[in-house]
C-alpha cells in the first residue's frame, strides 16, 4: 500500500459502504437487446432498482474507485477507460499499475465532482455504491450522468436496496454483466470460475476447524465502529468466522456500520480482530490504537490482528474473494 493524506471522515464512511453465480434482485438481469455484428451491440439491464440501457459497447468507461478499475482492467479493457476516480485513495495492485499509466486521474481521494467527472466524456461509469452519486456532496448525480449520454452501473452490493444483506458472491452477477456489456464473456468467465474456485478451496480448508469468534472493526483515530452486516458481515462468514456483529442486532438493523464503545467491545472478549485500512500509515495506528486499549482481549494476546485493504471490502471488486482468502488463512493457519 501507498501512503497518501488522510482520507476525510466522509470518505472514510464511504469507505465502510463485498454461491450462485447471478442472484434474483438488482442487477442479476442481463438481456441482450440486439447485437449488429461482434463490435457493436444494445444490452439492459436492471440495476439497483432501474433500468440501464449500454447502447453499443462502451469506449469511454470510469472506474469510480480503484476496486472497479482494477476489475476493468482485469477484464482487458485497459483501451476502453477514460477515467479512474478516487485513485490516490488506494493504491491498485503492482501487476496492473502499469496498464492505468496513462488513465486519467478525477476525484483524489474523494469522488470526483460533477464538472470532473463529465469532463472526461464518459459512456459508462461503474460505481461500487451510489454514494458517489450524492449530489448534495457536489458528485454527479446519476440522472444528470445519464442525461449527459452516459449509462450508469452500481455494484449489485452496493445497490442501496441490497446494501445491508449483500453477499461476496454478488461479485459474480457484476463479472457476468459486464462481460455482456462489454462484450468480454469469456474474460468475465474465467474470472468468475477463478473466484469461486478460491471460494470453494476456503470453505473446504475451514470445514473442519474450531470456530473462532470474530469481530470487525474500523478505526479512524480513536473513534471505533464495529461492521456487522452486507458484504463486509458475508466476507468473514465466508473464511469460516462466527461474527460476533450480525444484522440481527439493533445497532446493525439500518445501517451495516455503528459507533461502538471500547468497553463493549472488549466484554465480547473476541478470538480475532479484523480492520479494514487505507494505507501502511493507517494500519500502523490501527495495530497501535488496538493494542494500547485491549491488551488483555484474546485477539490481542494471541497476536490475531487481522488488516485487510479497504478496497478489498468494497462492493463489486475481486479484493472481496482476496480478502475472504487471507482471513481465512490468518484465522486458520494450520487448515492451508
Amino acid at each position: 500500500m501507498r501512503t497518501v493524506p488522510r482520507i476525510p471522515a466522509r470518505a472514510t464512511l464511504a469507505a465502510l459502504a463485498a454461491s450462485a453465480f447471478l442472484l434474483t434482485g438488482c442487477g442479476s438481469s442481463v438481456a441482450p437487446v440486439s447485437k449488429q455484428g461482434a463490435t457493436s451491440k444494445a444490452v439492459t439491464i436492471q440495476n439497483c432498482g432501474r433500468e440501464v440501457v449500454v447502447d453499443g459497447i462502451p469506449e469511454a468507461a470510469v472506474g469510480m474507485h480503484p476496486a472497479q478499475t482494477e476489475l476493468l482492467l482485469r477484464l482487458g479493457l485497459a483501451d476502453r477507460l477514460a477515467g479512474q476516480a478516487q485513485a490516490a485513495a488506494q493504491a491498485l495492485p503492482d501487476d496492473i499499475l502499469p496498464l492505468a499509466a496513462n488513465v486519467p486521474v478525477i476525484g483524489d481521494v474523494m469522488p470526483p465532482n460533477r464538472e470532473d467527472l463529465l469532463s472526461v466524456g464518459p459512456d459508462f461509469v461503474y460505481s461500487p455504491t451510489t454514494y458517489e452519486f450524492t449530489a448534495e456532496q457536489g458528485f454527479a448525480s446519476i440522472e444528470q450522468i445519464e442525461q449527459a449520454g452516459s449509462a450508469v452501473y452500481v455494484a449489485v452490493g452496493g445497490c442501496q436496496d441490497r446494501r445491508m444483506s449483500g453477499t461476496v458472491t454478488d461479485l459474480f452477477t457484476d463479472l457476468a454483466n459486464l462481460g455482456e456489456i462489454f462484450d468480454v464473456e469469456d474474460a468475465a468467465a474465467s474470472l468468475i470460475d477463478e473466484g469461486q474456485s478460491d471460494l470453494d478451496a476456503v470453505a473446504a480448508a475451514v470445514a473442519g476447524v474450531d470456530t473462532l469468534r470474530v469481530a470487525q472493526v474500523y478505526v479512524d483515530g480513536t473513534t471505533l465502529q464495529g461492521l456487522g452486516a452486507g458484504i463486509e458481515y458475508d466476507i468473514l462468514r465466508s473464511a469460516g468466522a462466527e461474527n460476533i456483529y450480525t444484522p440481527e442486532q439493533r445497532a446493525f438493523a439500518e445501517f451495516f456500520a455503528a459507533t461502538i464503545t471500547p468497553e463493549s467491545l472488549a466484554a465480547e472478549e473476541p478470538d480475532a480482530l479484523v480492520f479494514s485500512v487505507y494505507d501502511e500509515a493507517h494500519e500502523a495506528a490501527t495495530r497501535a490504537y488496538l493494542t494500547a486499549t485491549f491488551p488483555d482481549m484474546p485477539a490481542v494476546r494471541e497476536g490475531r490482528l487481522i488488516a485487510v485493504s479497504s478496497a478489498d471490502m468494497f462492493p463489486g471488486t475481486l479484493g472481496n474473494v482476496r480478502a475472504v482468502r487471507h482471513i481465512a488463512e490468518q484465522l486458520y493457519p494450520d487448515a492451508f
